[in-house]
């Protein structure tokens, strides 16, 4: 059946994987103090990672418009369109009025907005779902009630080298970054129902980055019916190890690896990891 995948720049993929899914990316911008970004296959992610390190105001970054949705939501095809958690930026919002304005003025299609309620490669995993149930023959509204309950289900875990661009960013207290850092304390992080959480405080990276490897057998189930996302933030030979890590362990499906474009870079920062299954 034909349909169209659209989702927000958070979504991380290869460029393989977007031309076998045809995801549409609509691009969030990334503002260095006046200098702007715009999230797409144009963009140097390790040039803006090393103009990141030397700014010394946090980055923000601004959701896609819902006028820049609904220039994707054009065609015949039905819509389905994957964007970051709704506690982390407006990009689900922008979608959701996008949706609206269109089947208003410009015609009447299916279009359905999935909240990932994670970001990074857990948006890719969402996609890929969608990507692999439009397959099978079944409706438009069968692929919503499934892919919402995969959403459900669904963990998302990070280690990150530092956590001062997710403190400056608002997304964690400051005070929890500067205790971690002079502690060397590495902290695992998760999404819960959207928004991060603390997951778990470990003393130096190496234990931290096993203890990871080991929160997938204490908060999964069933790997053998699952794909594990791995992203990294500049750091491949870590996703690597990772992967090899998780295989001594676990029987996915299949495990996928993922560079992180800007949005995603921008909170993990250099040598940041997330998963997602």
């Amino acid at each position: 059946m034909a349909i169209k995948i659209v989702a927000d720049s958070s979504c991380d993929l290869t460029a393989e994987m977007k031309a076998e899914m045809k995801v549409d990316l609509a691009p969030l911008v990334l503002y260095l103090k006046d200098k702007a970004y715009v999230d797409d296959e144009n963009l140097d992610v390790q040039q803006y990672i090393q103009d990141m390190a030397q700014c010394e105001e946090s980055p923000k970054t601004a959701c896609p418009s819902p006028e820049d949705y609904i220039k994707k939501y054009e065609g015949h095809e039905s819509v389905f369109v994957v964007t970051l958690s709704s506690k982390l930026s407006g990009s689900y919002n922008s979608a959701v009025l996008a949706k609206n304005i269109f089947l208003e003025e410009i015609g009447n299609k299916f279009i359905h907005v999935f909240d990932s309620l994670s970001a990074s490669v857990g948006e890719t995993l969402v996609a890929r779902k969608i990507h692999e149930l439009s397959k099978h023959n079944i409706s438009d509204l069968e692929i919503v009630d499934k892919v919402s309950s995969y959403i459900k289900e669904m963990k998302t875990f990070f280690l990150l080298e530092s956590l001062e661009h997710l403190a400056k960013a608002g997304r964690l207290s400051p005070l929890v970054a500067k205790v971690a850092s002079v502690f060397s304390i590495k902290p695992i992080m998760c999404g819960d129902e959207g928004a991060i959480k603390l997951f778990e405080k470990v003393r130096g990276y190496k234990k931290a980055f096993m203890r990871l490897v080991e929160t997938i057998g204490e908060k999964g189930k069933d790997f053998e019916d699952k794909v594990l996302g791995i992203a990294h933030c500049n750091c491949l030979d870590k996703a690597l190890q990772f992967k090899e890590e998780v295989l001594k362990r676990y029987n996915f499906k299949d495990i996928i690896i993922v560079e992180m474009g800007g949005l995603s870079s921008t909170y993990a920062d250099e040598g940041g990891i997330v998963i997602a299954f």
